[in-house]
C-alpha cells in the first residue's frame, strides 16, 4: 500500500505524470571554492549548521563529563575495579541518549511549531527557515540516539558478563571479594548479580529477569524497529509499516524511564566513604571488616534520572496530541467533489473557525478507509475563500478507497448525504508562508509539487482583485516541471484567470511563468513545435508557450539575478532531493559576495 502525497516528503515525491527525476547539477567549480561563495554558503546553510555544531557539541561535552564522572572519582573505584573501563563507557552514551531523547519528540509537535512560527513574525527568514527543517533534525537525532544505543549496549554487554563471571568465581580476587558483599545482612551489595549462575546463562538470566535487562531489551528492539521501518523504500511502498512501527515510541519511552528504576550501577556511599577510602583498603580487601581502619564499604545504587529529562517533552507531546484529538473531532463538511483529469480529484471543504495561510497542509483521516491512518496534504484554496481545498491523486489503496467513498468511480451526481466523514487535523506551517515576505521569489514545483503554489498563485488573484497597492511581492518566477501534458489541465484555468488579471491591470510582467515538459522525447516535442508562432499554447492554452526538456538553471538564476540587482530572492521549491540540491547550490552560486548585491535564499517544503 502507498502513501498519499500532495507534495508529502518531497523526497518520496510521487508526481500528477510520474516521478520527476532531476540529475544533479555538475559538481562546483574551482570557483566554488573561493571566499565569496563560501560566504554565501554561510548566509544559507550558517544558522543551520551553527544549529548542528551546537547540538553536535553538547552531545560531546555530555559523553566527556559523564565519562570522566564515572572513570575518575573515588566514589565509583569499586565499581571500576568490578566492571573496568566498560562502566564510564556506558554511563557517558546513557546521558547522551537523555539529552536526544529530550530532542525527539520537539521537532514533531506541529502545533508547536505552528505557533513558534507565528509568534517569530517579527523575525528573521532566516530563523523562520530553521522551522521547516524540522524533519531533517528529527532523523539526525534519532541516528545520534542509535549510535549512543549501540554503545550503550555493547558496553553493558561486558559489564553483565563481568559481573556474572565475578559472582561465580573462586575467591581470592578482589572481584570475587564485592560480588560477596550483600550476602551477609548488615551489607549492601556492589555486583547487582545475586544468582550464580555461569555465562552464557547466567547473561541470558541478566536480561529477561531483570527490570534493567528486559526493559534495555524491549526498548532496543522498538528502537530497531521504528528506524529500519524508516526508510525511504519503506515508507513510500509500506506505509502503513512506517506508520504503526513509529508509534512504538511509546513503548520506547515507557521503557526509557523505567530502565533505571533497578538501580543497578551502584557507586560508595558518602558516608562509606568517611571511614574506607577505597584507594588504601582496596589492597587489603580480605580485611574488609577485620581492622578498624578499612570496614566493610557500603553502597547504593544510582537514583533514575531519565525521567527528568524526557518528562517536558512527553507533557508537551501529550498536550500536542490532545490539541490534535480536539481539533480532528470538529465537523468537516465536504461542500464539492472535483473529478479531475489524470486519476486526480479534489475536495472543497468547510470547518468552523478553520483559518489557513498560503502553503499550508493538513491531516486527513476517512474513517470509511482507515480508522487509524492520517496522510497530509497540502491546500490548494487561497486565505481569501470562504472554504478549503486538497488535491488528491489515486497512488494506493488509502487514496482510491477514498476516492470510491467520495463517488469519483460514478458517473451520476453523489448526493451530499452519502459522502464519507471527513477529520481534519490543522493546519499546519510551511516554507511557503514566507512568500510574501520578499519582493521576488522563485516557485519551483515538480509534479504534484506545485499544489502549495496553487495556494500562492490563487491568493495573489485575490489580493490584485480587491487592492495589491501594499503588497509587498512584486515579482513572480514560476516553473512547473512535469514528464506529460495531462497534469497542466487543473492548473491552467488559475494561471489563465491570473494571466488575464494582470493584463487587465497594466501589469503582465508580474508573473514570469514558465512549464516545462520533461518527458517527453524529440519527436513528440517536434510535432508541438510547429504551432509554436499561434498566439496560444496547444498544450495549456495560454499565451506562455510551454517548453520541452529540464530548465538550464544556471542561466534562469542568472537572468533574476542581473534584473535584481540589489534583492533578496525567496527560492521555494516542493520536489524531490536532487532538484533541491541543484537549486541548492544554484542559490550559493548566484548570489553576490557583496551584502548589498543580489542573494537568493533557499526554502524547501517539508512534511
Amino acid at each position: 500500500m502507498t502513501k498519499e502525497t500532495g507534495c508529502i516528503k518531497a523526497a518520496a515525491l510521487t508526481s500528477f505524470c510520474g516521478e520527476i527525476h532531476t540529475l544533479p547539477e555538475k559538481e562546483l567549480s574551482q570557483c566554488a571554492l573561493c571566499p565569496a561563495t563560501m560566504g554565501n554558503w554561510v548566509v544559507n546553510e550558517g544558522l543551520s549548521i551553527f544549529v548542528i555544531l551546537v547540538w553536535l557539541g553538547l552531545n560531546a561535552f555530555l559523553f566527556w563529563y559523564y565519562y570522566k564522572a564515572y572513570d575518575v572519582p573515588v566514589k565509583f573505584h569499586y565499581s571500576r575495579e568490578l566492571l573496568g573501563s566498560a562502566l564510564a563507557w556506558a554511563r557517558a552514551p546513557a546521558a547522551c541518549l537523555n539529552f536526544n531523547c529530550l530532542l525527539i519528540l520537539l521537532p514533531v509537535c506541529r502545533n508547536l511549531l505552528s505557533f513558534l512560527r507565528g509568534s517569530s513574525a517579527c523575525c528573521s527568514t532566516r530563523i523562520r527557515r530553521q522551522l521547516d527543517r524540522n524533519l531533517t533534525f528529527h532523523k539526525m537525532v534519532a541516528w545520534m540516539i542509535a549510535l549512543h544505543t549501540a554503545i550503550h549496549t555493547i558496553a553493558h554487554l561486558f559489564n553483565v558478563e563481568r559481573c556474572v563471571d565475578a559472582r561465580v568465581e573462586a575467591k581470592g580476587t578482589i572481584q570475587a571479594a564485592l560480588s560477596e558483599l550483600g550476602d551477609k545482612s548488615g551489607e549492601t551489595y556492589l555486583n547487582f548479580v545475586r544468582k550464580k549462575i555461569s555465562n552464557p546463562e547466567g547473561g541470558l538470566y541478566v536480561a529477561f529477569t531483570y527490570l534493567a535487562g528486559l526493559s534495555g531489551v524491549i526498548i532496543t528492539l522498538a528502537l530497531i524497529l521504528i528506524i529500519t521501518s524508516s526508510t525511504k523504500t519503506i515508507r513510500r511502498s509500506y506505509f502503513e509499516v512506517f506508520w504503526y512501527t513509529h508509534h512504538l515510541f511509546v513503548v520506547f519511552f515507557i521503557g526509557l524511564v523505567i530502565h533505571g528504576a533497578g538501580r543497578i550501577v551502584r557507586g560508595q556511599t558518602a558516608e562509606s566513604l568517611k571511614v574506607h577510602n577505597p584507594q588504601t583498603c582496596g589492597k587489603n580487601f580480605s580485611q574488609w571488616g577485620k581492622i578498624p581502619s578499612c570496614p566493610i564499604p557500603q553502597f547504593a545504587g544510582n537514583p533514575p534520572m531519565t525521567w527528568k529529562w524526557v518528562v517536558v517533552p512527553m507533557i508537551l507531546y501529550f498536550f500536542e496530541r490532545l490539541v490534535r484529538f480536539w481539533r480532528s473531532q470538529q465537523k468537516v463538511v465536504i461542500t464539492k467533489v472535483v473529478n479531475h483529469p489524470f486519476k486526480t480529484f479534489e475536495l472543497q471543504m468547510m470547518k468552523k473557525g478553520f483559518k489557513m495561510e498560503v502553503g499550508q497542509y493538513i491531516f486527513v483521516q476517512c474513517p470509511a478507509v482507515s480508522h487509524l491512518e492520517w496522510h497530509p496534504f497540502t491546500l490548494t484554496s487561497a486565505p481569501e475563500e470562504d472554504y478549503f481545498s486538497i488535491h488528491i491523486r489515486i497512488v494506493g489503496d488509502w487514496t482510491e478507497g477514498l476516492s470510491n467513498a467520495c463517488g469519483c468511480d460514478k458517473q451520476e451526481f453523489q448526493e451530499a448525504w452519502k459522502l464519507p466523514k471527513i477529520l481534519v487535523d490543522g493546519p499546519f506551517g510551511t516554507a511557503s508562508e514566507d512568500v510574501f515576505s520578499y519582493e521576488t521569489v522563485m516557485l519551483v514545483g515538480a509534479g504534484i509539487g506545485v499544489t502549495p503554489f496553487a495556494s500562492v498563485l490563487k491568493s495573489v488573484w485575490y489580493k490584485y482583485c480587491n487592492d495589491a497597492t501594499n503588497l509587498k511581492l512584486k515579482k513572480i518566477y514560476f516553473y512547473w516541471l512535469c514528464r506529460d501534458t495531462h497534469a497542466f489541465e487543473w492548473f491552467a484555468d488559475l494561471l489563465q484567470s491570473l494571466e488575464n488579471q494582470m493584463q487587465e491591470r497594466d501589469n503582465a510582467e508580474f508573473l514570469s511563468y514558465n512549464i516545462y515538459l520533461t518527458g517527453w522525447d524529440e519527436s513528440q516535442a517536434t510535432h508541438f513545435t510547429v504551432h509554436h508562432d499561434e498566439e496560444k499554447d496547444v498544450i495549456t492554452g495560454l499565451k506562455q508557450k510551454t517548453l520541452y526538456g529540464r530548465p538550464n538553471w544556471e542561466n534562469e538564476f542568472k537572468t533574476i539575478a542581473s534584473q535584481h540587482p540589489s534583492s533578496r530572492v525567496g527560492v521555494f521549491l516542493c520536489g524531490p532531493e536532487a532538484l533541491a540540491e541543484t537549486l541548492n547550490k544554484q542559490c550559493i552560486n548566484n548570489s553576490a559576495a557583496d551584502p548589498r548585491g543580489v542573494h537568493f535564499i533557499f526554502n524547501k517544503e517539508n512534511f
